[in-house]
């Protein structure tokens, strides 16, 4: 099948090499073009547009930061729905404002063609080996028509509901691993005085019943990097982690419900970025929490 993905970020790329891997022709986008040499090189089709991208390919996915960079690329001059796509199947896996993707969903069915909201859990490995987590809004009939692809790229795919209760999932999905960085930090600001070998204290929190997947897979680089070893690229952002902390406090608001403990998180990712980690993968955030607190005590 013809795939088109505009946004070859960490993910976007990661389920492109997937779909190659898995037989697909695929043609690639992204604002800054050098983000798709590795996967030309890899047997992809670099397009010069989201349009051009659009107009070669039956089904179209898109992995973009935020709202605007969604509204760019979908309703630009170039943009995907700027040319003819009716019949063409549309699939955003952004993470976004339920009421973000009910617009795009909207603008998509404007041009004839159909749409899916399907954000995803999981990093850069999972994403290349099909392993995500799909959380799809949308019609049944456009939900059958991506199932498909999406099973290709996820280990389980839930139908939650139409268009915007994806995102809504999505939100709800990721508040408690990011709100946990931020407590593992805090925790660890408290382990301070007693000397333990980082691997060591961080077996111990992993063996607990507070202790999410994240620590018990992740609990090793977080050690790494207590003992000032490298632990290679990030799977993920703290500037990325911020927006979606962000869209929860903002999706929050639009329901009246208060979320103080994201709040509070949202504002620790905002200090962790003045302080220079904003391209860090969230497991920074811990042990920098930690060194501010031993270095305050």
């Amino acid at each position: 099948m013809k795939i088109g993905i505009c946004g070859t970020g960490r993910m976007g790329a990661a389920m492109a090499l997937r779909l190659l891997a898995v037989g697909h022709e695929v043609t690639v986008w992204n604002r800054d073009a050098a983000k798709t040499a590795p996967l030309v090189e890899a047997g992809a089709t670099r397009a010069e547009t989201p349009a051009a991208l659009a107009s070669s390919c039956e089904a179209i996915i898109t992995m973009l930061l935020n709202a605007a960079a969604l509204d760019a690329v979908y309703k630009g001059a170039d943009g995907v729905l700027s040319g003819a796509v009716k019949g063409k199947l549309f699939i955003d896996m952004s993470t976004v404002l339920p009421s973000t993707s009910e617009d795009i969903g909207r603008a998509v069915a404007a041009a004839g063609a159909s749409y899916v909201e399907c954000p995803v859990g999981g990093t850069v490995g999972p994403a290349k080996n099909g392993q995500l987590l799909g959380l799809a809004g949308g019609s049944d009939a456009d939900i059958a028509r991506a199932k498909p692809i999406l099973d290709q790229l996820c280990r389980r795919l839930e139908h939650v509901g139409p268009v915007g209760a994806g995102a809504k999932l999505k939100l709800a999905v990721n508040l408690p691993l990011l709100v946990y960085w931020q407590a593992l930090g805090e925790a660890l600001a408290l382990t301070a005085p007693l000397g333990l070998p980082p691997e060591r204290l961080l077996d111990i929190l992993a063996d607990t019943t507070g202790a999410p997947n994240a620590i018990k897979m992740r609990g090793p680089d977080v050690a790494k990097l207590l003992g000032g070893q490298a632990t290679g690229a990030p799977a993920f952002e703290v500037v990325a982690a911020r927006k979606d902390l962000a869209t929860m406090v903002a999706f929050g608001e639009t329901l009246g419900a208060e979320l103080p403990v994201t709040a509070a998180a949202l504002a620790c990712y905002d200090e962790a970025i003045e302080a220079g980690l904003a391209a860090k993968d969230p497991i920074n955030l811990p042990v920098y929490w930690a060194r501010r607190g031993s270095k305050r005590g």
